[in-house]
């Protein structure tokens, strides 16, 4: 009677790639909400007409806290 094989022995390192996808995927859209702070700053810059890019600044750094918060919220969620 032929032995059935096991599935995890032909891909004994599916746990990794999950890993894998799982951070990027996070690392992802860490960007995408960094960037989009980015654009939405220098588009208000430009409709108020700063000199100094003061909406770019504050706006960028406010996007970053919420890709922090939204990176921690789904690695608790995902736990």
């Amino acid at each position: 009677m032929p032995q059935q094989k096991n599935p995890k022995k032909k891909f004994p390192n599916r746990e990794n790639l999950s890993n894998y996808t799982k951070y990027t995927g996070i690392a992802f859209q860490m960007i995408i909400i960094i960037l989009a702070g980015v654009f939405l700053g220098i588009k208000m810059d430009k409709w108020f007409q700063t000199n100094d890019p003061i909406f770019t600044a504050i706006i960028t750094m406010l996007f970053v806290i919420l890709a922090i918060y939204t990176v921690i919220k789904d690695l608790i969620r995902k736990s």
